[in-house]
């Protein structure tokens, strides 16, 4: 059974996702995917442009309904809940391009993000704490920031709602190498509050030096997992770009102890 990096004992997922079958339209997007993520971990999807890894984050917040398959969070299955229903439980996502109102301030999409707030330590003067530099520009629209700057709007708003699973969908996309590095940087500050991380990332070597637990697809389906330590990077780049005549992780990596 995985367990969290750094707990010596085995937990019950936050988690679990079985057997997923997910179409757009009659292209089958993901096929059978199925993956378990503990409270406290730092759980990667990495993959290729197209692998599926968007629709798989997309499926567990909601808005894709699988074809086949179950999302179970915290012991409930929540395949048949809608987004709004999952954020109220904890599953709360940054999607990719960051989906920020472009007209609204700073201030504004934050209260977007509070909407469907659980109870927690997460609030607008708490992520003006983890982000210095918005609280003097909190009455900026964000139209008006960098990439980088409405990336760290678009993580505050999720926070904001007190997730108890945070989904980061390529987080990186389009931004220098030194903002994403600050950005991943503030992760430790997120986990501290009891935040757990599922994200998607295309820099491989990115996701291996955040990640406890790695999950990689091609073309919608599993073709490695397990923890960075245990993988090497010819099975890693085997399994990204499914090249074949290099052995898998052993079976034992994905369900070993810490």
């Amino acid at each position: 059974m995985s367990t969290p990096a750094g707990n010596g004992h085995a937990a019950e997922p936050l988690l679990e996702v079985s057997d997923l079958v997910v179409h757009h339209g009659q292209l089958q997007a993901l096929g059978a995917i199925s993956l378990r993520v503990f409270p406290g971990e730092v759980y990667a999807i990495i993959g290729a442009n197209g692998a599926g890894k968007s629709t798989l984050l997309r499926t567990i917040s909601g808005l894709h309904h699988p074809t086949t398959g179950s999302v179970v969070f915290d012991g409930q299955d929540v395949t048949g809940l809608r987004p709004e229903q999952r954020a109220r439980q904890g599953i709360v996502m940054v999607p990719e391009g960051r989906r920020l109102f472009g007209s609204l301030s700073v201030e504004e999409n934050l209260q977007v993000g509070a909407t469907y707030a659980r109870p927690g330590p997460w609030t607008i003067e708490r992520v003006y704490e983890l982000f210095d530099w918005m609280r003097e520009r909190r009455s900026q629209r964000t139209a008006q920031l960098s990439g980088g700057e409405q990336q760290a709007v678009a993580i505050g708003r999720a926070l904001v709602a007190n997730p108890r699973m945070l989904l980061l969908d390529e987080l990186s996309l389009g931004l220098a190498p030194v903002v994403v590095q600050r950005i991943y940087g503030m992760l430790p500050q997120i986990l501290g509050t009891g935040v757990t991380v599922l994200l998607v990332e295309q820099d491989v070597s990115q996701a291996m030096r955040v990640a406890s637990h790695i999950h990689c697809l091609l073309e919608g389906r599993s073709t490695l997992e397990g923890r960075p330590a245990d993988v090497t990077p010819d099975q890693v780049e085997a399994a990204y770009f499914g090249l074949a005549g290099v052995a898998p992780a052993a079976p034992g990596a994905e369900g070993s102890e810490a």
